[in-house]
């Protein structure tokens, strides 16, 4: 099952994937409001066994310690974007609000990855352009894009480690894939890759 959270300023989508009959998941960008996602985890009696971060930017991991320190569950990044974590008090802060510095990453993961929880498995895709490390989630049929895809428009790439033809090409990669998937991504609505190719204005 899918829950899906829209958290902090930045109204950053946060995402718990998990398993109803096995009571386990994980969570994707806790970006902010801790305090909400431990409720539902709670309520739900849900042990989470994974923190995954798309990218490290602050609305995107500003809840990670408040959720690590509740569920002791490691925190998964891709390598190239691992040292904002340990920056994540830095001058980022000031453009994305930060709920609290991140504890750094327990595991580093990268392209081809599979991440098995709960009878769940998701494929790692390298998809960087909007940071060196941008990450996406490949599941059955949904991929959860982080901020390199969303509905009708792309991400940044104008911040620090960006570039735009790095991210062109990241959402190739993805618009390459079954048209049927559904993205879920970083902010704003669901779509899917078919949505975008015809009709993303800066695809098409």
């Amino acid at each position: 099952m899918l829950k899906i959270f829209t958290v902090g300023p930045m109204e950053a989508n946060c995402y718990i994937l998990y398993n109803p009959d096995k009571r386990a998941g994980l969570i994707i960008d806790p970006g902010a409001e801790g305090s909400h996602l431990i409720k539902f985890i709670k309520q739900e009696k849900i042990s989470i066994n994974y923190i995954i971060n798309t990218h490290g930017h602050p609305d995107h991991i500003g809840a990670n310690r408040k959720i690590k320190e509740h569920t002791n569950a490691p925190i998964l990044i891709h390598q190239y974007d691992a040292p904002m974590l340990a920056k994540s008090g830095s001058v980022l802060s000031l453009i994305f609000p930060l709920e609290s510095s991140s504890p750094l990453a327990d595991t580093f993961i990268k392209d081809g990855d599979l991440i098995e929880c709960a009878g769940m498995k998701l494929k790692v895709l390298h998809t960087p352009g909007h940071t060196p490390g941008g990450i996406s989630l490949l599941i059955d049929d949904s991929i959860f894009t982080g901020d390199t895809l969303f509905s009708g428009s792309i991400g940044r790439s104008d911040l620090p480690g960006g570039s735009p033809q790095v991210l062109l090409n990241s959402i190739k990669k993805i618009l390459s894939l079954d048209e049927n998937l559904i993205i879920y991504p970083g902010h704003g609505p669901s779509t899917t890759v078919r949505q975008e190719l015809h009709s993303n204005p800066f695809i098409t």
